[in-house]
């Protein structure tokens, strides 16, 4: 046959062959963002921008563009499975961002100087950054680790209290008998204690500290009844 030369019609063979070649192209498809050019990293990887990129790409040594690209997606999701952030889908949302916090202070949550180093026990809680650990003299016994403070209206109280009363298995009398496991309460009906749901909801506790409840299980087995608790800062949308 001559290039060129024309091909005769058989049967139904053309319609066969227009829906191969669609099904060969939607096959073939790569998903792509428009304006930034990246394709998905790998099967279940957002290829989303969260409302915390920039902060993620700073911590992670990424490129500091503030867009989701499939190596930033791949990078965050590591981070999410080596912190146990569920799902690791490298989407920058509010948990990993909080978890971020979390790993960034490690070595020395109080670099800032903002809780007293004291000789004896004293819980710090940092509203700015959602964190609370409890430190003897310069070390670190406990912590640091994500908390749930007060939300507008409610805000956690600022200054120096002490814990005045424990309370494990406390069950709040003003909020519908809600359960307050490992209660420690420090400032006027304000407590640590641990909190059955997320701490990454987005909202606030009405004035306690919540903690997830493996670490106010932990906490109460570390302070005492008169150990100071520092609280300074303010919650980020309070």
């Amino acid at each position: 046959m001559n290039i060129g030369q024309a091909v005769p019609r058989v049967g139904p063979a053309p319609r066969r062959t227009a829906i191969t070649a669609a099904l060969l192209v939607a096959a073939c498809a790569v998903v792509v963002l428009p304006a930034t050019g990246h394709a998905r990293a790998e099967a279940g990887c957002r290829v989303e921008t969260g409302p915390y990129q920039w902060e993620l790409e700073a911590y992670l040594g990424r490129p500091r563009n503030g867009w989701q690209s499939a190596a930033d997606c791949a990078a965050i999701a590591a981070f999410q499975r080596a912190e146990d952030v569920r799902p690791a889908d490298g989407y920058a949302g509010l948990a990993t961002y909080r978890t971020m916090l979390v790993a960034q202070a490690r070595a020395n949550p109080n670099a800032a100087g903002k809780c007293p180093v004291d000789t004896g026990r004293t819980a710090c809680v940092d509203l700015d950054r959602q964190l609370m650990w409890v430190q003897e003299g310069r070390r670190v016994a406990f912590g640091p680790v994500a908390v749930r403070t007060g939300r507008a209206g409610q805000t956690t109280r600022t200054g120096r209290y002490t814990v005045y009363v424990r309370s494990k298995d406390h069950v709040s009398t003003l909020y519908a008998n809600s359960p307050m496991p490992y209660s420690q309460f420090f400032s006027g009906g304000q407590a640590f204690h641990g909190r059955l749901g997320t701490l990454f909801d987005g909202g606030g506790s009405a004035g306690c500290v919540n903690l997830t409840v493996p670490d106010a299980q932990r906490l109460w087995d570390v302070l005492r009844l008169g150990d100071p608790v520092q609280v300074w800062g303010r919650k980020p949308g309070t």
